[in-house]
This record gives C-alpha cells, structure tokens and sequence, in this order.
C-alpha cells in the first residue's frame, strides 16, 4: 500500500506546537535552535509561548508551521512513502520532504514569503471566506462574475474539499458579496482570520519578489512525485516545481482536485505531518475510503518509528 505524506498550510498553527518535541527529542532542539538563528529572532519562543495574537501574524505562521513539520520529518522514519503534498505553505515542507530544499533553504524561502505576504496584506487590503455548501462551479462562476466591478478583485483561492472552497480578493468586496453568495445556495459563508487576499492578483507584487529569490535557490531534483498547488498533478522535474512555487502566490490552491489525482494514480494511505488534524478531514470528505493518520506531538513519533 503506497502512501502519500501531507503538510499542513496556515491556519493549523496552535500555542504551544512543538514543546513537547523539544522537550523530548535532542534533534528537536538543535533544529529550533537553527531556525532561530536563520531567522534572526526567536520564532521558538513564539510558536510555544505566543501569544496567540503574535503567532497569528503570517509572517510568524508560515515559518513556525515549516519548523514544526520539518522536525516532525527529521524525528519519524515512515515506511512505504511514495509521495508528498502540501496545502499552500505546506508545500515548501512537501519539497524538503522530496529533498528538493534544504531545511535552510527552504526556512529562508518561507521567510521571505511569509513576509512578503505580510506586507502585500498591510499595503493592500485583502481578506478571504470560507465558502460551504457550494459546488466548485457555482463558486468560480460567481467569482467570474463579480471579479473586476470597479477594479475589485473576487477569485476562488482554495479548492479545500467537496463543499468547502475559500474565496479571496479585496476586502471591503468580499465582504459585501457574502450574501450573494448564500443566495446562490452557500450553507455557510464566513471571514477567515487572515491579514491579507492569499492566493488571489493582490499577490502580484509579492509573487515577484519571491521569484527572484526561489530562481536564486538551489531546487535538487525529487527523491519522490510532488503534487503541486497550482497544477494538482505530480511533478518530478526541479525546474518545473521552482515556477509552480513562484505561481503559488497568485494561484488557486487545488486540493481537491489534488486529492482525486492521487487516489487515481493509487495511493490510498495518508498522513499528514503538522499541527492540528485540518488536512485529515479534508480527506475524510474527499476520499470516503482512504487510510489516514497524523504526526503532531512527540506522543505521536514513537508509532511511526516501526
């Protein structure tokens, strides 16, 4: 039975992630202790004490969720593995996973993004809402047809799960077509906490400031398939996964999509490695007879070491 490891993306981050790993594990400490000296600041402290608030921050998030993962990564030794995927800043853990980035590498990337990010949702204001109840079609067709009154900026930006699509683009905007959208049948339509339009044109600036910096950056080829974001297809080839990580910014995240081509291409075990269990039910209402586990705390590494 081949299986597929998933990272998780924002959203999954707790107070408190990895304490118990380095409280447990030597290699735990030595690899935060790394991260903050890559950083320059002490994300460690962040991540176990908070405040919540200062954690929430994107540009504390994504390298605090690339961490927790990747020590996750270092501490399990998973057998049968035959694929990676991460859900939007997950997929810079999937490509170490792969062995197409380093930790460091990879850490400086998310850092740049994440602070990029930041910024694009400081200087333009943005937010996203979580869509439910709606096909994926009503909800592209919907943002087809919103998008660009009055220069306004509305796109689906997350494809999480039959059902379960975020919207994102201006904010002001998005928030007075929320109940277009329930009109149109949506169960539910609610804000994310978010500080800007993930996903989404309003992205463009920090797409290409990325850019440069993911061109500059070594990509090895990978050890395994990486089902990327922007294509939800397998990709081998480290030129071609360096422009789907530059796309990524400005791309919807199809992780549905991502999801079915997996199962076709026959792998039905999944663990996602991260905080949280987001990623879990996302399969669960994706892929009714798949196999899925998870690895969050040190509790969890011990069962995943044979």
């Amino acid at each position: 039975m081949s299986q597929a490891l998933l990272f998780s993306g924002q959203g999954s981050q707790y107070v408190g992630m990895t304490k118990d790993l380095t409280d447990t594990f030597e290699t735990a400490r030595t690899m935060a202790a790394r991260a903050n000296e890559i950083l320059g600041y002490d994300l460690h402290a962040i991540m176990t004490g908070g405040p919540e608030d200062e954690l929430r921050k994107t540009k504390h998030t994504q390298p605090a969720l690339f961490v927790h993962e990747a020590m996750l990564l270092a501490l399990t030794h998973l057998q049968g593995v035959t694929a990676v995927a991460g859900h939007s800043l997950g997929e810079y853990s999937a490509l170490h996973a792969a062995g197409v980035l380093t930790f460091e590498d990879a850490l400086r990337l998310v850092q740049l993004r994440a602070q990029l990010m930041w910024d694009a949702g400081n200087t333009i204001p943005g937010t996203m809402a979580a869509v439910v109840g709606m096909d994926d079609d009503t909800v592209r067709d919907l943002c087809s047809e919103l998008h660009g009154v009055d220069g306004n900026v509305i796109v689906p930006a997350n494809f999480n799960s039959p059902g379960q699509v975020v919207i994102s683009g201006s904010a002001e905007y998005i928030r007075a077509c929320m109940p277009l959208f329930k009109e149109r049948g949506a169960k539910m339509v609610k804000e994310l906490q978010v500080s800007g339009a993930f996903h989404s044109p309003l992205l463009a600036d920090a797409e290409q400031g990325l850019a440069e910096k993911i061109r500059s950056t070594t990509f090895s080829a990978p050890t395994m398939p990486v089902y990327v974001n922007v294509r939800a297809a397998a990709v081998s080839n480290a030129d071609e996964l360096k422009e789907c990580a530059i796309k990524q910014l400005t791309s919807p995240v199809l992780w549905t999509s991502t999801m079915h081509a997996m199962w076709a291409d026959g792998i039905t075990s999944y663990c996602e490695v991260g905080p949280g269990k987001v990623l879990q039910g996302l399969v669960k209402r994706t892929l009714a007879e798949a196999t899925i586990d998870g690895i969050d705390t040190a509790e969890d590494v011990p069962r995943h070491n044979g």
